[in-house]
């Protein structure tokens, strides 16, 4: 991992791996960090996050977890960034002091979603006593308003959260209001705070207004065409960067009205990289035969621009 390097580009959303009977299956991490790497040139991964169903994992679990991605990254992964939120704050403080033990390269956290905070102080009261735990290590808020029903504005919580969070870093902001995302980036311009999207399908438009990155689970299985797009966005070459954004849509878009969550990410995963990613856990179930059927060929049917 590199200390000190901002971090932007693409972040994988990392799925959990699981053995047939529902444990986690840390025996294909490190071909999965491989894989990252090597077919996707994806070097910065989001542990425990949604998509890794983190919630629904013990705090062993996600131990273990954390351990093992930090463990097969070094050397190979620029950020191995750790979920950390929980409900219930000392399991969150315990996660966050266990992600500094094993060097993660910064922690994340999502707002508690049972009890909620009804505003931007009482948020950040419990950011920063989870941030606190862990003093040198680079803290993230996990913004996603669609999942927790937590809305306060980011831009309303970044005023003045680096006195009260001093590892504050940045935002994965997984909601579509752009317009919040715009006003944090014009606001924040001289913090240098990292604003990785979260919404897959709509991240050229939050290239546009200025993100440095994005956290997803498509670029698990995706990510040599987004870096693609990424790269055309900088030449800059709108059209094409379009092409690329309008093709992921045209995938996610058939897969939504499919029924399209967890449990087929993983599915797609499986079928893409050939790693078994196995079932998801409870409530969540299996990807069925025909959805893996019709999402392998519309996936195979796209023809992208750089010829695959």
């Amino acid at each position: 991992m590199t200390p000190g390097k901002k971090l932007q580009g693409l972040v994988a959303a990392t799925i959990t791996p699981m053995t047939p009977d529902g444990q986690i299956n840390l025996s294909v991490i490190r071909q999965y960090v491989d894989y990252l790497v090597s077919e996707q040139n994806v070097k910065n991964v989001f542990v425990n996050g949604t998509t890794g169903e983190g919630l629904s994992l013990n705090i062993q679990e996600r131990k273990q977890l954390a351990e093992e991605w930090v463990c097969q990254g070094k050397d190979k992964l620029d950020h191995v960034i750790i979920h950390v939120g929980a409900l219930s704050l000392p399991e969150s403080q315990e996660l966050a002091r266990h992600a500094a033990a094993i060097g993660a390269s910064g922690i994340a956290v999502i707002a508690p979603f049972f009890f909620k905070p009804t505003n931007k102080d009482e948020l950040i009261a419990f950011l920063q006593q989870v941030a606190s735990e862990a003093p040198a290590v680079p803290f993230y808020y996990y913004h996603i308003p669609p999942l927790t029903g937590v809305k306060v504005c980011v831009e309303e919580l970044l005023d003045g959260i680096k006195e009260q969070i001093p590892t504050f870093q940045g935002v994965k902001f997984s909601d579509t209001d752009l317009l919040d995302l715009a006003q944090c980036i014009n606001k924040n311009e001289r913090e240098q705070f990292a604003f990785l999207y979260g919404v897959d399908e709509q991240l050229l438009s939050a290239l546009a207004i200025g993100a440095d990155g994005a956290v997803g689970s498509t670029y698990n299985y995706l990510g040599q065409k987004t870096n693609l797009m990424l790269q055309a966005f900088a030449k800059p070459d709108l059209v094409l960067a379009r092409k690329y954004q309008f093709l992921t849509g045209e995938f996610l878009n058939f897969v939504i009205k499919l029924g399209f969550g967890v449990a087929q990410t993983k599915a797609v995963m499986t079928f893409v990289s050939g790693i078994p990613m196995g079932p998801p856990r409870l409530p969540l179930v299996d990807a069925s035969e025909d959805f893996i059927v019709k999402a392998k060929a519309k996936l195979d049917s796209i023809v992208w621009p750089d010829g695959d």
